[in-house]
């Protein structure tokens, strides 16, 4: 097919969050072009906060996603609290923090497990694991017990697992129970090791698609999700209210999402960013018991942003359990402010990136909003791997050539909705 002339149109990219789609067209073995199309992404919620009250906003934009919603949650709170000056107690810090493990360990678990280990083991589905294989038992095992560890940390500190109601401006409307730590701790320790087993299945996979991009994320003086200083693997590193001039938005005429450059050039966000600027920072435990995969990092193998994304698994299990053994929680009255107006800009890491939510506020109202996403800083660089791909199996046929593309822009986990679609292809 070297020197053939054809075009291939995915129109839904299954087993990703939302829908998108991409279409090719090659013409005497030239790549002439590569569209990574984000078609239900337009949702208009920084128009739809305008005027709110500031207690309603946080629930509202958490609506924004069913599979993230406490990190956008979690950033609003963050906005609002910076824009009027509220300082939340270290309870309420750690709390959130536990709040947003239990979150990476579900989102984690579910794309891994659900989304990308049927390519690792050349299933078309997870659906298609055979329980008779003593591996992809386990596997399937493994699932639940994953997931149902993050799905209760995430019901004990936040009251469900998405849409949390316990969260709110200045600290949380509810406290965890004895009995809820208690059965959390229990489902950490069944989870760790299905952790390391998920580790040792991703530093096997042999997946490459090699991009010297530049990687953003927050770092810290620990592994942080919630604060830090937004770093780049150029060095650079400045607090969440100067990012806002760096990221320059292009808006996409055949897509529905906007995207971003960093100072004019593609970048990558997520767990693989995470972990090449910061995992020395990762939990004792983590770093010693995942010692042989964090070598492969620093990477540029954008797969291994699943590989990543299991070592922070295993730190999230590792750091919640060492919080829920040594800490307890007691009800406290809500961080106050008098203050009725201000600007705040709440950057936290969402499971797929950096999340930013940046609020202007008068009389207690929001009157602006800006959200950018995580899939949104990543479009370009999906956009562009998407075309390597293509362009290194041009000797294929059609259908490897898709199948090639989707675990590509699988590797990123994107979130474009709160739902899932299977694949359809229409050959042109």
């Amino acid at each position: 097919m070297h020197n053939q002339s054809f075009d291939l149109s995915l129109k839904e990219i299954s087993k990703i969050e939302g829908t998108a789609g991409i279409d090719v067209k090659v013409t005497d073995g030239k790549v002439e072009d590569v569209k990574l199309k984000l078609t239900d992404y337009r949702r208009f919620y920084t128009n739809a906060v305008r005027g709110k009250p500031v207690n309603a906003v946080p629930q509202l934009v958490a609506r924004i996603c069913g599979t993230c919603s406490n990190a956008h949650l979690l950033a609003s709170l963050k906005a609002i609290e910076l824009g009027l000056n509220i300082t939340p107690s270290p309870q309420t810090q750690l709390m959130r923090r536990l709040l947003t493990n239990g979150l990476m360990i579900r989102d984690h678990g579910l794309h891994l497990y659900v989304f990308a280990l049927p390519d690792v083991l050349g299933k078309d589905s997870i659906l298609d694991f055979d329980e008779a294989n003593p591996h992809e038992h386990q596997l399937l095992h493994d699932t639940f017990t994953v997931k149902q560890a993050g799905n209760q940390l995430s019901v004990a500190f936040g009251g469900r697992s998405v849409h949390a109601p316990y969260p709110t401006i200045g600290g949380f409307t509810h406290f965890p129970s004895n009995q809820d730590i208690k059965i959390s701790i229990k489902q950490l320790e069944e989870a760790r090791p299905a952790a390391l087993f998920l580790i040792k299945v991703f530093t096997n996979c042999s997946f490459n698609q090699e991009d010297k991009t530049l990687y953003v994320s927050l770092t810290h003086d620990h592994y942080d999700f919630l604060d830090g200083l937004v770093t780049t693997s150029t060095s650079l590193k400045i607090s969440p209210s100067e990012a806002r001039p760096h990221l320059n938005r292009i808006d996409i005429p055949y897509s529905q999402g906007a995207s971003y450059t960093w100072d004019n050039q593609a970048f990558m966000v997520g767990a693989l960013s995470r972990i090449n600027l910061a995992k020395t920072k990762l939990h004792p435990s983590t770093q010693r018991d995942a010692a042989s995969a964090l070598n492969f990092f620093p990477s540029t193998n954008i797969f291994h942003n699943n590989l990543a994304q299991a070592i922070e698994i295993l730190h999230c299990l590792d750091d919640s359990l060492d919080i829920l053994r040594s800490q307890t929680f007691s009800p406290e009255p809500l961080a106050q402010s008098s203050q009725a107006e201000g600007q705040g800009t709440g950057i936290i890491e969402a499971p797929r990136g950096l999340l930013y939510h940046a609020y202007d506020i008068k009389d207690r109202l929001v009157t602006k909003a800006e959200i950018i996403v995580p899939t949104g800083q990543n479009q370009l660089s999906m956009e562009k791997n998407a075309r390597q791909v293509v362009e290194k199996n041009l000797d294929q046929e059609k259908e490897i050539i898709a199948l090639e593309l989707e675990k590509c822009i699988r590797a990123y986990d994107p979130c474009i909705s709160c739902a899932t679609h299977f694949l359809k292809i229409r050959w042109l």
